[in-house]
């Protein structure tokens, strides 16, 4: 087991979230994706 800091286990919410929201929601659902995977990448 991993241990996960608040945003990684986001993003995996996001992402296990994305099947169930097509296709109303799924664009939105993407974007947040999107938004989250940026902030875990985001290096100084």
């Amino acid at each position: 087991m991993y241990e996960l800091n608040e945003d990684e286990a986001e993003l995996i919410e996001i992402i296990r979230n994305l099947r169930r929201a097509f296709p109303n929601g799924y664009r939105e659902q993407l974007w947040l994706a999107q938004e989250a995977f940026d902030r875990l990448t985001d290096l100084p």
